[in-house]
């Protein structure tokens, strides 16, 4: 109660004047005086605006500096994606814009999640999609596209759609991977079913049966939960030469957990670690670690909930499979939520809805402080609702070769920016494994290199 009798002087007081609180309260507060919309070692490179209530979802950015292109999803009505061009990263433009045909017949988000990867000497794009049953293409999973004549979008054409019939609502999050065993991997969060499917996009082009399905990750959730996995990431673990499967799920119920599966055999995933059961546990959303797997990066569901930090080594030393007790915690401000990461070590890149860019430095995973941010959100508190603060920043990624980072805002639209000081990643600068969410599309994880 006293919280609620605060907020309306907040939100009008005299901007000129300090507020009562003395750190940076994006949600709560916007009481920052003119140009320091966000700390001084963050620069806005570009800005595209986006028009529209949370229009822009996930994007996707490729490493290759020869290919300086950006893919962004679109939800709502007509939905679709857009690609950007960051050839000059302070005069980004888009270039090309697909929406999905009869888009008034087609309810529910739409791409949620879009994608590229290298195959053969060939770049597409997967624009994964979620339409609910209440429209057309509810069996829908993924449309995928050609995009290897780019920057000449008459060259850009669709090669395929994935259906999952048995399982409508199509794909919620993806991720696409480059196994060590050589093929290009798809990893699909399928709606409201327990498991994640894999499919080899190398046989799904070719046209085999079942899409080229190869595998399925099951979820380990009790019996009564609804939804399946919400967020996934892929990985190879160089310590021990595997590849390792981040998924949690569901969700939306308080059993909602986090599970790493080795799929080094993507026909056979081995459960071999989970981190469920921790105080104050609200569902899961985000799961994602350090290059090294020995930490990993949670986000838990719901407002006024950190971001925590697990130590793994315990599991990868056999002493317990489960990890249910952190190490440390962090927040840029606890009446808000958080959302999507990457992670460059030692720095974390949040896109964190109200609170917009936000980064952390972990190397003191017991001490993690902020380092960086930009309030790309300029809307009101809870848009949405009382109790949900789920608008703004949505999706988030890096390209490693420069540096050069990019949000998806859902209102405000697209945003590059440059931090003073990283210039770039390789984990080699750090004393880590080169495993990020970026892929090396022609060699495969820089572990092989162990194996042979």
């Amino acid at each position: 109660m006293a919280a609620a009798s605060l907020a309306t002087p907040l939100l009008g007081q005299d901007p000129s004047k300090p507020g009562p609180f003395p750190e940076y309260l994006s949600g709560r507060t916007r009481n920052r005086p003119p140009g320091q919309q966000g700390s001084p070692n963050i620069r806005v490179l570009s800005h595209i605006p986006g028009g529209g209530y949370i229009r822009l979802t996930n994007l996707d950015i490729e490493q290759e500096m020869s290919r300086p292109y950006i893919y962004v999803g679109v939800r709502w009505k007509p939905s679709g994606f857009d690609i950007i061009s960051v050839e000059d990263p302070a005069r980004a433009r888009t270039i090309y814009s697909w929406r999905i045909e009869n888009s008034e017949l087609h309810e529910g988000w739409g791409p949620d999640d879009v994608k590229y990867f290298k195959l053969k000497g060939r770049y597409y794009v997967a624009a994964g999609v979620a339409y609910s049953q209440r429209g057309t293409d509810a069996d829908l999973g993924a449309v995928i596209f050609d995009v290897t004549g780019l920057p000449d979008t008459a060259t850009i054409r669709e090669v395929g759609r994935l259906r999952v019939p048995d399982a409508p609502g199509g794909f919620h999050n993806s991720f696409i991977y480059k196994h060590s065993n050589g093929s290009v991997l798809f990893f699909a969060c399928v709606a409201n079913k327990p498991y994640a499917d894999i499919y080899d996009m190398e046989k799904f082009l070719a046209g085999v049966p079942e899409n080229g399905r190869v595998g399925r990750v099951p979820l380990p959730e009790p019996r009564g939960t609804s939804g399946g996995y919400h967020d996934i990431y892929v990985g190879f673990d160089q310590e021990r030469q595997r590849d390792l499967f981040w998924g949690n799920g569901p969700e939306v119920t308080m059993a909602g957990g986090n599970y790493v599966y080795d799929v080094t055999e993507p026909a056979n995933p081995k459960l071999v670690a989970s981190v469920v059961g921790f105080a104050g546990q609200t569902g899961t959303h985000t799961f994602i670690p350090s290059p090294d797997s020995r930490y990993a990066v949670v986000r838990t569901n719901g407002d006024h909930q950190p971001i925590r930090i697990f130590d793994m080594q315990p599991a990868w030393d056999g002493k317990q499979v489960n990890i249910s007790r952190s190490i440390g915690a962090w927040t840029p401000d606890w009446h808000n939520t958080l959302h999507n990461i990457e992670v460059r070590w030692p720095y974390a890149f949040l896109s964190s809805y109200e609170d917009g860019l936000q980064i952390f430095n972990f190397m003191d995973p017991a001490n993690p402080y902020t380092v960086g941010f930009f309030d790309s959100y300029d809307g009101p508190h809870e848009s949405r609702g009382p109790g949900t603060s789920h608008n703004g920043a949505w999706g988030i990624d890096i390209r490693n070769a420069d540096g050069l980072i990019v949000l998806s805002d859902g209102t405000t639209g697209f945003w590059a920016f440059r931090m003073d000081g990283f210039d770039g990643w390789t984990g080699r600068q750090w004393g880590v494994p080169n495993t990020t969410s970026a892929q090396d599309w022609d060699n495969g994880p820089e572990g092989l290199r162990r194996r042979k």
